[in-house]
């Protein structure tokens, strides 16, 4: 018996290659600290397929970490309204989001202010180019080269604090340029 299938109409298999990026919402997510990262990375796909015709042809990744970032400071927001913080919640919270499995980098990321702890992650973690991370924050390239610059100043000063002066390789993508 022979299956007969009819190749994939333009638009599907255009949703499948941006499909293929649901990984990296997924992770994008968990690491911005979302309480469901499967979920938001699910609805995210599901806003590309119906706007599927306003996704940039050549790369969706700006727009679905775009899409994820409302839907993750959105879920926040029903959180902060929904539910009271324990005490240590917004600690482990931050520490979530910045733990590298090396103890003196997650601790410098953890003493950056947010901004310059999410300009860093956006390069170094989800792997954007600055004008694709730029795009991601609504800022243009030059300025977030500048965000970029001063992240990596303030994160090398907090790593060699947190390391006592001795050598310790910089992570990839966070050493300065």
């Amino acid at each position: 018996m022979t299956l007969h299938t009819e190749p994939a109409s333009a638009d599907e298999a255009r949703f499948a290659r941006v499909f293929g990026n649901l990984h990296a919402i997924v992770r994008y997510a968990a690491y911005r600290g979302s309480r469901d990262p499967e979920g938001i990375a699910a609805e995210v796909m599901t806003l590309a397929w119906r706007k599927l015709p306003e996704l940039p042809a050549d790369d969706p990744r700006p727009w679905l970490y775009v899409t994820a970032r409302n839907l993750v400071m959105a879920e926040r927001r029903r959180t902060r309204r929904q539910v009271t913080l324990e005490p240590d919640h917004a600690e482990r919270h931050v520490t979530a989001v910045a733990d590298t499995g090396d103890p003196a980098v997650t601790a410098a990321l953890l003493d950056l202010n947010p901004v310059d702890r999410e300009v860093l992650l956006l390069v170094a973690w989800d792997d954007l180019t600055p004008s694709e991370a730029a795009s991601v924050l609504g800022i243009s390239a030059v300025a977030f080269r500048v965000r970029l610059h001063r992240a990596r100043r303030r994160f090398g000063r907090a790593l060699e604090a947190h390391t006592n002066g001795n050598d310790h390789a910089h992570p990839v993508g966070l050493e300065s340029a």
